[in-house]
């Protein structure tokens, strides 16, 4: 007996796979080998500047920026103090509380980040996940953020962040740190 499946059902199956296997995301444990090694301590300490973007969902460039960026550690316990200056002149500050939990876990705070940050560090790559309170047209949309940056060299290290809510794409953010000072 041969099954007949309706076309209808085979298309809405073959969809199905197709959107879950595009949900496969990269795993922090796949950059274990990767050099050189992120040292968080090392890297986020002293002065930092950054420059980004924030593109919309259709790639548009919607804002650029400038980041200051002053890092401090105590122990486990490290502070990023952020200053951005956008394109448009506008500035917003962050400060970030970092914790070093365990081996190659990270938490942090800020005060427009609702509950606590995870992070993980494996070789030369850091992930983040939490949500942000982001101030939209006069009023504050909470956002998954889904943060991926990577150390190039003892100076440069490229972020790439996916915005979401509810699963829908809403944008990312892409930025170029550079440790001033290093080599």
């Amino acid at each position: 007996m041969k099954l007949q499946i309706p076309l209808s059902a085979a298309i809405l199956g073959a969809a199905v796979a197709a959107s879950v296997a595009g949900c496969s995301a990269p795993s922090p444990s796949q950059y274990a080998g990767q050099l050189p090694r992120l040292d968080v301590e090392r890297y986020f300490d002293g002065a930092l500047e950054a420059h980004g973007m924030f593109q919309d969902r259709s790639g548009a460039v919607v804002k650029r920026f400038v980041v200051s960026v002053r890092g401090s550690w105590q122990g486990d316990d490290g502070k990023l103090e952020e200053d951005f200056t956008y394109a448009d002149g506008t500035r917003q500050q962050r400060t970030w509380r970092l914790h070093k939990s365990g081996a190659g876990r990270l938490t942090a705070t800020a005060p427009d980040v609702v509950g606590v940050a995870q992070g993980t560090v494996t070789g030369n790559a850091l992930h983040w996940r939490y949500v942000l309170a982001l101030p939209v047209d006069g009023r504050v949309i909470k956002v998954d953020m889904d943060d991926w940056m990577f150390l190039i060299d003892g100076r440069v290290m490229l972020n790439r962040t996916a915005m979401s809510k509810f699963g829908v794409n809403l944008g990312s953010v892409t930025l170029s740190f550079n440790k001033q000072g290093a080599r």
